[in-house]
């Protein structure tokens, strides 16, 4: 019987370990200007995401910069920033994904994860950006940043005008990273 019990704990331990996919990441989205889909919750599972929805024609476009900088400095700690270009706001990304991905890689040499075009405001706002609205209120604008911790959750969300290098973003990032 006690050999029993040990065959089972040693059998059921490591399905007990394993990490489930967060409800707000259990989402496929299909990379910028390709066929190709990702499942958010299988691709950055256990990583720090900085999620940002982007245009190429705001005021804000220049924290494209200071985004891939961070994604440059912090990326082998586990943070990972993810940009969703969309339209919404002012007809400020209208180009195609193939003019968004030449435009980000040309002027910014952006390397960080870049997916579809994408809605974010209710009530047409695509699947993510509704678990994102649900969970922290959804943008008001372009270069709306969310901070997912390692286990999927919405730790906190920024507005446009909050730049990726500022002190709330930077050192909200450093405690996800140290967790």
């Amino acid at each position: 019987m006690r050999l029993f019990a040990v065959l089972v704990v040693f059998l059921t331990a490591p399905m007990a370990q394993a990490k489930s996919c967060s409800d707000l990441l259990d989402v496929d989205v299909r990379a910028l200007n390709s066929n190709e889909s990702v499942n958010l919750c299988q691709a950055y599972q256990g990583k720090v995401l900085l999620i940002v929805n982007t245009a190429s024609k705001c005021g804000y476009t220049d924290q494209y910069a200071e985004l891939e900088g961070l994604y440059d400095r912090l990326n082998d700690q586990g943070l990972v920033v993810l940009g969703f270009p969309s339209n919404d706001f002012g007809g400020q990304e209208p180009g195609s994904e193939k003019q968004i991905r030449d435009f980000c890689v040309n002027t910014y040499a952006i390397k960080f994860p870049m997916f579809q075009k994408t809605r974010v405001k209710p009530p047409e706002a695509d699947p993510l950006y509704q678990k994102l609205g649900d969970a922290a209120g959804y943008p008001r604008w372009n270069f709306h940043k969310y901070l997912i911790d390692r286990d999927g959750k919405v730790v906190d969300s920024f507005a446009s005008a909050v730049s990726p290098y500022s002190g709330q973003i930077l050192s909200a990032v450093q405690r996800l990273l140290k967790q």
